[in-house]
């Protein structure tokens, strides 16, 4: 089956489309990566969709004209996909969409709320979507997240040791092997790092590119305290959070009254991301912990971060020393998530994300020509292959 996979992370800055042939053999799922585009947000979108996430209140309008111009802009993504990989024509196609609201209350998941209207991709692609993925797991009681994990413990099962996978988005998610797994989001990955770049430019820079701010800068311990003082990082998995929580109101209410230089902030919300990252993985004990995500691509965080999993013995590789791109991972876990999907196969682990039973996930808009489920094989996979 030819599969297009679709996220855009809380980061909201592109969205990475990933194609991919995907078959079932025997016991294991073989996953053929075709390729990896990005199409990064219209400047105009990206600033109306950043307006609007919490804690700020807006109208239906607005939710109507971000559903539909996000759902234009993954089924550009998703067209340039198919027409470069696949020579114009796709099976499926898995769209995570926006996520723009995560509802916690108490440490439960009342809701979730991902924009992206499928509509358009089944229009543009003429193939069938599975998306709103989240929140058939919320259903059945769990968190709807960190869904990556089936993913995680299909391709990681048979590593020697213990292995961990962590995802650094705006959040950052970890997945660790065992019987069971456990899977949860340990807090912010760069949220709050791209949060004081952009107060401390202007919003002329989203990110701290090459870790260059936090490296001028020192670790401030006071700051440091404060925001190690949040009660999420006290709580039990699962659990999972979001920028409803840590965003750039968050950030402001616990700097200090006397204003710390910029560099500063930024290299002590880096430290709060390695330190929390470590602190949540340690009673787990993972042998090595495999990264994926944009957190990767600064080198003070991945620095920070392997000092504190050494710590503790554990050792810090990328996905791409295993074969996967670490651009790749999250769009290409939710194809896989997808197939399983068409395939009528449960996409999450109940001992991951607190659901009663585990649910076959998302919502179907056929494409062109309608769609059949597959006839559903007899056992769930029990690996996740790459093949070359």
């Amino acid at each position: 089956m030819r599969v297009i996979g679709l996220m855009s992370g809380t980061s909201h800055d592109a969205i990475d489309a990933v194609g991919a042939e995907i078959s079932l053999r025997d016991n294991a799922i073989e996953v053929r990566t075709a390729g990896r585009t990005s199409l990064p947000y219209a400047d105009e979108l990206r600033a109306e969709l950043i307006a609007a996430l919490p804690p700020a209140a807006l109208d239906m309008a607005t939710v109507c004209r971000l559903d539909t111009a996000i759902g234009q802009a993954f089924a550009a993504a998703a067209g340039a996909a198919m027409d470069e990989f696949f020579g114009g024509t796709v099976d499926l196609v898995a769209s995570h969409g926006q996520t723009v609201y995560h509802w916690v209350e108490e440490g439960a998941v009342r809701g979730t709320l991902q924009l992206g209207q499928p509509a358009w991709i089944a229009q543009r692609t003429g193939a069938s979507v599975v998306s709103d993925f989240r929140s058939r797991d919320i259903a059945a009681g769990g968190q709807g997240a960190p869904l990556v994990a089936l993913f995680d413990a299909l391709w990681l099962r048979g590593r020697p040791g213990r292995a961990a996978a962590l995802n650094i988005g705006g959040i950052a998610n970890a997945t660790v092997l065992g019987d069971p797994p456990v899977a949860f989001d340990t807090g912010p990955g760069n949220a709050l790092i791209d949060a004081a770049v952009e107060a401390a430019t202007g919003g002329a820079a989203h990110f701290d590119r090459d870790g260059a701010m936090a490296a001028r800068g020192r670790v401030d311990p006071t700051l440091l305290a404060r925001l190690l003082a949040e009660p999420y990082y006290g709580l039990r998995p699962p659990k999972s959070t979001g920028k409803e929580l840590f965003n750039r109101a968050y950030l402001e209410r616990v700097l200090p009254a006397d204003p710390l230089p910029a560099e500063d902030i930024v290299a002590t919300v880096t430290a709060l991301t390695a330190r929390t990252i470590a602190a949540a993985l340690a009673p787990y004990a993972p042998t090595e912990v495999i990264a994926s995500g944009g957190g990767t691509r600064n080198p003070t965080l991945m620095a920070a971060l392997a000092t504190r999993l050494r710590d503790s013995r554990a050792e810090l590789r990328t996905s791409d020393e295993l074969g996967l791109p670490s651009e790749d991972k999250e769009a290409l876990a939710f194809a896989v998530l997808g197939f399983l999907t068409a395939h009528g196969l449960p996409g999450a682990l109940p001992a991951c994300t607190g659901a009663r039973h585990a649910s076959v996930l998302g919502s179907l808009t056929p494409g062109a020509r309608g769609f059949a489920l597959p006839t559903p094989p007899s056992a769930p996979p029990q690996l996740l292959t790459l093949v070359g």
